[in-house]
C-alpha cells in the first residue's frame, strides 16, 4: 500500500534579522504515523511548529497539508483544515470540567451568533447538544469518559495533558502537533503518555511530536528527524538515529547507550 503524505515541508527557512532559526529544512509526515522532531534547545523545533500552524510566515520554502499549500495562512484558517496543536506549557481551563474543556475545542465546528447564545435559540441549543455529543464521543474513544465531569485542574498532571490533547482533537484535527507532551512528567506518567499516543495512532490520528524525553521518542516513533542549529542533520527509524554518530555528538550523548 502506498504511503500517503499528509504534511510536507519543502526548503523551509525562517530568519529573524541576521539569525536563521531554520535553514532549508525538508521533511514529510505520512498519514497514520507518529513522527518525532528532536534536537538540542534552540535547534529550531518550535519554530517549525509555529510555521506549520501559521504563527510564523516562513522566510523561504513551502508547507503543504494534504497537498494544499498552507504556508502564509493564518492560524484561524489552518485549524479548520485539520491541524491542531498542544503547547509545551500546559494550557487548559483548570476551573472548567473536562468535558467543557473539550467542548471549547469542538466550538469552532459549530456556528451561531451572539443573539443565538444570549437568547438560547433553537440554533444555539442544537449546536450545544452537538458539541456535547461530539465531546463525549472523543472522551469515550480516548478512554477518558470517567473523567468527564471532573474539574480539569483537580486531575493528576498526566491526565491534564490528555485533556489538552482531547481538546486539540475536538477541533476536528487529523494531524495533532504535540509540543513536548512528556515535559514535567515522572517515569510512570511518561509510560502512560506513550500508551495514550499509541492509542491516538490506532484511532487513525497522525502525530507530529517535539520531545526531549528519549525514552518516549525511541519507543513510539515511526520515524525521527533530528535538527541542530536550524538544519536537518539526520533522519530515520529509532535504531538508525540511536547509532548515528552525528546525532550522538549533537544531542543524545550518553542517553544513546
Amino acid at each position: 500500500m502506498e504511503e500517503n503524505v499528509i504534511l510536507e515541508c519543502r526548503n523551509l527557512t525562517m530568519q529573524f534579522g541576521g539569525l536563521k532559526a531554520v535553514s532549508n529544512v525538508n521533511f514529510h509526515v505520512n498519514e497514520g504515523q507518529i513522527v518525532s522532531i528532536i534536537g538540542p534547545n534552540g535547534a529550531g523545533k518550535s519554530t517549525i511548529f509555529n510555521m506549520i500552524t501559521g504563527f510564523y510566515n516562513p522566510t523561504e520554502g513551502d508547507i503543504y497539508y494534504k497537498g494544499k499549500k498552507i504556508s502564509g495562512m493564518m492560524p484561524k484558517d489552518i485549524v479548520p483544515l485539520g491541524i491542531s496543536r498542544t503547547f509545551q506549557n500546559l494550557r487548559i481551563f483548570k476551573k472548567l470540567k473536562v468535558i467543557e474543556n473539550v467542548m471549547i475545542g469542538a466550538h469552532i465546528n459549530f456556528h451561531y451568533n451572539l443573539f443565538d447564545s444570549t437568547f438560547r435559540t433553537k440554533k444555539f441549543k442544537n449546536a450545544e447538544a452537538s458539541q456535547i455529543a461530539r465531546s463525549v464521543q472523543i472522551l469515550d474513544e480516548l478512554g477518558m469518559i470517567n473523567l468527564k465531569d471532573e474539574l480539569a485542574g483537580s486531575l493528576p498532571y498526566g491526565d491534564q495533558r490528555k485533556v489538552e490533547i482531547a481538546r486539540a482533537i475536538a477541533t476536528g484535527a487529523n494531524l495533532i502537533l504535540l509540543d513536548e507532551p512528556a515535559a514535567g512528567m515522572n517515569p510512570s506518567e511518561s509510560e502512560e503518555l506513550m500508551d495514550f499516543i499509541k492509542l491516538l495512532k490506532r484511532q487513525g490520528y497522525t502525530v507530529l511530536m517535539i520531545e526531549h524525553d528519549m525514552q518516549v521518542v525511541m519507543n513510539i516513533s515511526d520515524y525521527i528527524y533530528v535538527l541542530n542549529f536550524g538544519t536537518l542533520i539526520a533522519e530515520g527509524h529509532a535504531e538508525e538515529i540511536r547509532k548515528n554518530p552525528e546525532v550522538i555528538k549533537a544531542y543524545l550523548g550518553s542517553q544513546a547507550k
